[in-house]
């Protein structure tokens, strides 16, 4: 399918791949390789917030138990909370994005490959920051959202709030570049023909939620902003004594808080809107409504975030209209299951794989979490159960039912792409199943606990409350999960190493990804494929339908690929990308290094720690000869 010459495919490897040696490891900007390095990174994130999450459950497992202390234990479940929803969540889809995104619109690289290794770079970074306050003793301990005033330097004197407030601000920077990357990428070098109307649906929902980022985020940076002045220099903006507000934290944090929720499901949703059809042999059913779906789901979540706050006496017009925001909600996201489920009841015939059965443990989910979230939506309900173990139910059928599941499901589907090797699917199996079991085992039950009067939380408690049981079959299904994970984790080392070579397209998808090799080559294509429908690899050309071979398609006289309109991608000229640099990654230290001093209380090593900043940005931005900046 690529209509180019060997000649033509090896001068395009020696431009397009990376010197094999360790500086040209750090300075890769290959976004296969960048992509495959969010992937590790947040799994490793989410492997060591489970084992907090373990160290909270062994806590609860029985009342009056005394395995952690206190402030041990705040420590804990916030870092765990903080990590699962920023440096997890967010990240593994990261990392689907920047590996598949160039893939299924038929390009070569990212539109800013040197700012897609900046990002990466951050992330990592960000992450080994706030993990540092570990050594200190001074882990973050005011939950995930960090409300105030319990959060100002009164109530917590120490830095655990300072490395909490400096992290996620380092992070932001991370998620804001990845999120105008992937926009601009989507938006201006799809492949000729993939006019918007034959985007694949996880371009949709990438697209949504990169522009959910970009307006969710300066409402989460502000309020850190402000936290960090509150706290460090003084001033009094969560103070109501001084004329602030602890209601404005609420605010900001959740004008940001809620579209993250979408943020986080959005690209899941978009990965199993293309990998149930494929698993059913047929084109999903409404893909355009599917597509609209997305898109009011990513607008929607801007106006529900107060729906967070019903307990803190907001008037009674305003709980109003977020309860009904709040509910609506739910219509866009019951048109996508209804999608799903419509398209595999419609199914020629279902190829019954391990990705296929964590889908539909995915929509099992999804559907309790949902009914949850809208129990919620209702302001005399919510007044009852919020601050309950029923909120933390909810929460964590959202995150691992359509975070998790959709991103177990995607890697046993991608492995082999990324790869050139098959997982065990009898491993795969016993995967799923003892990972669908254990997470129900382990939140189902907190739904009923919560309503018996379980506050989050919380401790340790007494016994006789109605709680014991329910909390022993919690843990002991949070171990199961732990061992679901580590299943996975094995069997993804083993196929690594030993699994059944892959072809180019195992599963007989549509898709543009897998008309390549697997592994994809480091230029992607060779010749920048022409797309003539929602399904290209599904449709079979007619005789003046042939490949496109033309220069203009092949673009082997240098690292280049091709850029495309907006609105129907025609062919518009050819875009030079810059090669591999260390100054991501130099930037990224140096900004390691200003959040560092930042802990300081005076402000000159604050100022000085800025001038590395300044000069990694003229040495990466400074011109070089015959190429991208």
């Amino acid at each position: 399918m690529t209509g180019a010459s060997a000649v033509v495919t090896e001068r395009l490897a020696q431009q397009w791949e990376r010197p094999r040696t360790l500086r040209g490891w750090f300075a890769s900007v290959d976004h296969k390789e960048i992509g495959v390095r969010y992937l590790v990174t947040a799994f490793v994130f989410l492997l060591v917030g489970g084992i907090e999450a373990g160290m909270l459950r062994a806590q609860l497992a029985r009342p009056d138990a005394h395995i952690l202390s206190p402030e041990t234990y705040n420590q804990l479940f916030s870092m765990h909370g903080t990590i699962m929803i920023f440096w997890y969540a967010g990240p593994i889809l990261s990392g689907f994005g920047n590996y598949l995104v160039p893939l299924l619109i038929g390009s070569r690289d990212m539109a800013f490959p040197r700012l897609n290794a900046f990002s990466y770079w951050t992330f990592v970074l960000s992450g080994l920051f706030v993990y540092a306050s570990h050594a200190l003793g001074t882990a973050p301990n005011g939950g995930w959202f960090a409300y105030v005033p319990l959060t100002n330097s009164t109530f917590s004197p120490g830095l655990n709030l300072d490395f909490y407030a400096l992290a996620l601000l380092f992070l932001t920077i991370s998620t804001t570049a990845g999120a105008i990357n992937f926009l601009v990428t989507i938006f201006t070098m799809r492949a000729p023909g993939m006019s918007l109307s034959r985007m694949p649906l996880m371009l949709w929902s990438t697209a949504t939620a990169s522009v959910s980022i970009v307006f969710a985020l300066p409402a989460l940076t502000a309020a850190l902003l402000f936290l960090e002045l509150e706290r460090r220099w003084g001033f009094r903006f969560f103070d109501a004594v001084a004329g602030g507000s602890p209601l404005l934290w609420q605010h900001l944090f959740w004008v940001f808080g809620h579209p993250w929720v979408y943020i986080i499901v959005l690209p899941a949703t978009g990965m199993a809107s293309m990998m149930i059809p494929t698993f059913c042999r047929r084109p999903i059913v409404g893909h355009t409504y599917v597509a609209l779906a997305t898109v009011s789901t990513g607008l929607f979540g801007f106006g529900v975030w107060a729906h967070h706050m019903f307990a803190t006496g907001l008037p009674r017009l305003s709980t109003t209209f977020f309860s009904a925001a709040s509910m609506a909600v739910s219509i866009p996201s019951g048109m996508q299951i209804v999608a799903w489920l419509a398209t595999i009841w419609a199914a020629r015939r279902h190829v019954m794989t391990t990705s296929f059965l964590f889908l539909l443990g995915f929509i099992v989910l999804f559907v309790i979490g949902g009914v949850s979230g809208v129990m919620t939506a209702s302001v005399p309900f919510d007044l009852q159960a919020t601050d309950s173990y029923f909120i933390v139910a909810h929460l964590h059928y959202v995150l691992i039912g359509i975070n998790v599941f959709p991103v177990f499901a995607a890697a046993y589907y991608w492995f082999p792409k990324i790869t050139g090797r098959l997982m065990d699917e009898r491993l795969g199996r016993w995967n799923f199943w003892v990972m669908f079991i254990g997470a129900n085992l382990t939140f189902f039950p907190m739904h009923i606990v919560g309503l018996r009067g379980m506050p989050r939380r919380i401790y340790t408690y007494a016994p006789g409350m109605g709680w014991d049981t329910l909390n022993l079959v919690e843990s002991i299904g949070a171990a199961v999960f732990a061992v679901g994970v580590l299943l996975f984790l094995i069997n993804v080392l083993k196929s690594r190493v030993r699994g059944a070579p892959a072809e180019a397209n195992p599963w007989g998808a549509a898709s543009l990804e897998w008309s390549i090799p697997s592994p994809p080559p480091a230029y992607n294509f060779a010749v920048i494929p022409t797309v003539r429908s929602r399904d290209p690899l599904w449709e079979l050309p007619g005789p003046d339908e042939t490949t496109d071979v033309s220069p203009e398609r092949i673009l082997d006289r240098g690292r280049q690929t091709l850029r495309t309109t907006g609105l129907d991608a025609d062919p518009f000229d050819a875009m030079t990308m810059p090669r591999e640099s260390l100054w991501p990654l130099f930037l990224a230290v140096a900004l390691t290094v200003t959040c560092t001093a930042a802990l300081v209380m005076s402000p000159w090593p604050l100022l000085l720690s800025i001038l590395p900043v300044l000069a990694c940005l003229g040495c990466w931005l400074w011109p070089a000869s015959g190429e991208a900046a």
